[in-house]
């Protein structure tokens, strides 16, 4: 949800959210029973860097904090922009936005071993006076240095119950975008951690939640690679699950791009989803019938 360029800015975001839900009004147009989530990476972004730049005068949010702040603003940018496209082609529907908390296991390896970058680069001396304050940097080359968090399993969308009863009722649902709010349960009580959950594993969970017999992952790109960057790279079209874990353990699928994307798609196929998809935005109506896009069905 930026410019083509990468520009963040508010107009830029807003822009990008209005391109994107004219092709979802035109799938609800069609008859289809929508739930939607979203990435939040330049937006959770913003506000690190927010935090950063005051916290002399405010004390710096969690993560967690973070998350929850982006849900309910991309939230409601896409419900504006939505009723006004559903609107424009004549299917008025009402849309709904639930901030959603995810599970996580507190004893997940990937907290002894932050390694999800978010955020900006920034130079050596930035880096170690965040980690004065114990958050956990990484050099990335030459493009300088990014902080690590831990990204640790999603294991259950925990207010999937409100979304299921928005979508009985009518509603077209927002729900976990950015992947959801982290949180853990310690002696019975749910508490937010310092994680960011991976969005396309998150939409994959969500969806089997809702019985959805159909995940799209839309994306900016055609398909899915086999061979990527090498002279033997191909487009997937349409694809087994056994084919997409083969590839996957075969380090076809770069694991901060089209990595987490192809297992969503799997994931949910094996776990008893009809069918799904990673396909341009553009697509997102043919890749919702099977007829565009990497495809993988039952």
């Amino acid at each position: 949800m930026t410019a083509p360029d990468g520009s963040a800015t508010p107009d830029a975001q807003a822009a990008a959210v209005e391109a994107a839900m004219r092709h979802v009004a035109e799938l609800v147009a069609a008859g289809a029973r929508v739930a939607l989530t979203h990435g939040n990476g330049p937006q959770v972004g913003n506000l690190l860097i927010k935090n950063q730049l005051a916290a002399g005068v405010v004390p710096p949010v969690p993560l967690d904090w973070c998350g929850a702040q982006t849900q309910a603003t991309v939230g409601v940018m896409i419900m504006n922009a939505l009723e006004r496209a559903l609107a424009a082609c004549g299917a008025a529907r009402p849309v709904a936005t639930v901030v959603t908390r995810t599970l996580v296991d507190a004893s997940d390896p990937g907290f002894g071993a932050p390694a999800k970058p978010i955020g900006r680069y920034f130079p050596e001396a930035e880096a170690r006076r965040a980690m004065a304050l114990g958050e956990t940097w990484r050099r990335f080359g030459e493009r300088g240095w990014r902080r690590v968090v831990a990204s640790p399993e999603p294991l259950e969308i925990l207010d999937a119950d409100a979304a299921a009863a928005l979508l009985d009722a009518g509603h077209v649902v927002v729900a976990a975008g950015g992947g959801g709010a982290p949180v853990v349960r310690v002696d019975g009580a749910l508490r937010g951690v310092e994680a960011v959950i991976d969005k396309d594993l998150a939409a994959a969970l969500l969806a089997r939640r809702l019985d959805a017999t159909t995940l799209v992952i839309a994306t900016d790109v055609e398909n899915a690679m086999a061979g990527f960057g090498t002279p033997r790279a191909r487009p997937l079209e349409r694809t087994t699950v056994a084919e997409l874990a083969e590839l996957a353990a075969a380090g076809h699928f770069a694991g901060g791009s089209m990595g987490p994307k192809v297992e969503a798609v799997r994931r949910f196929v094996a776990s008893g989803g009809r069918r799904a998809a990673i396909a341009s935005l553009a697509r997102l109506g043919d890749a919702a019938h099977g007829k565009a896009g990497t495809v993988v069905e039952a």
